[in-house]
């Protein structure tokens, strides 16, 4: 299994693995396990991770078959970006804190021509695991880019039916059906939930489960919300994005650094 380092602050525990896409593999808080982790898919590098706070980079979603054009640049990127599948470098490490660092390079500019810099830092504290983002273009033209997390919640199975996603959403796009729908609750017990929120207007979610409160408090660029979860596996998957799939295509929500320019995003997960 790949190398992890352990951040602690009292009864809260969580993991990182730099190799596998600086994902943050456990996090637990007294006997409360917060994440889902699939151990065979962390085992195997030529797998994505299922499981975990898989970090998504610099496209959250799918683009239109794989392809992106924006300012007169062209490429292709696999969906969800490539953060997830590199190796992030330990730049800083205490007992609750971490920082973890990706630089751009030749694999990552043959699908994403912009020289950047991302600086992840991890903290634990209390109740909460602190993902802060510090975004920094290191080109010499405006870098375009959507930040977004994929968190795998440990929900059996038999509790998906009393489980809940706190949301004001009355429309989402049904990613199974490729239709809108309004909404009125959401079923976690169907073979495959696949939602994107349309309208949750904010940028805090939390899921209320028989096990306790999980709730993500993200920056206020964390806009677009993504509900996923699959029949007979014990995970519920609430994913805030900054942006919407395929938004390096759209604009829509698409942020953008000039050059040498730095910004930074938070998500706080808290669990209760």
């Amino acid at each position: 299994m790949s190398e992890q380092i352990t951040l602690q602050d009292g009864s809260a525990i969580a993991t990182i693995a730099p190799q596998r896409g600086a994902i943050a593999c456990t996090f637990q808080v007294g006997n409360m396990r917060v994440l889902f982790m699939d151990d065979e898919t962390l085992r195997d590098p030529t797998k994505n991770v299922r499981g975990g706070v898989p970090v998504l980079f610099p496209t959250p979603g799918k683009l239109v078959d794989d392809k992106w054009s924006y300012a007169g640049f062209t490429g292709s990127m696999k969906q969800h970006g490539f953060a997830r599948n590199q190796a992030w470098r330990v730049t800083e490490q205490g007992a609750g804190n971490a920082v973890l660092t990706l630089e751009s390079s030749a694999e990552t500019r043959a699908m994403f021509p912009w020289d950047f810099g991302f600086d992840m830092s991890f903290t634990v504290r209390d109740q909460t695991l602190r993902l802060e983002q510090k975004i920094t273009n290191k080109g010499t033209t405006a870098m375009p880019y959507g930040v977004g997390f994929h968190p795998y919640f440990q929900i059996a199975e038999a509790d998906k039916s009393k489980t809940k996603i706190t949301t004001n959403a009355k429309q989402a796009f049904d990613n199974v059906t490729k239709k809108t729908i309004d909404l009125n609750g959401i079923d976690l017990t169907q073979q495959e939930v696949d939602l994107h929120l349309l309208d949750h207007g904010s940028s805090v979610c939390s899921l209320v489960h028989p096990g306790g409160t999980v709730t993500l408090r993200g920056s206020e660029e964390y806009t677009h919300w993504v509900v996923w979860t699959l029949a007979g596996r014990d995970f519920v998957c609430l994913e805030p994005w900054t942006c919407p799939g395929n938004a390096i295509n759209t604009g829509d929500r698409l942020l953008t650094l000039a050059p040498s320019a730095s910004h930074t995003l938070s998500l706080e997960i808290t669990a209760t």
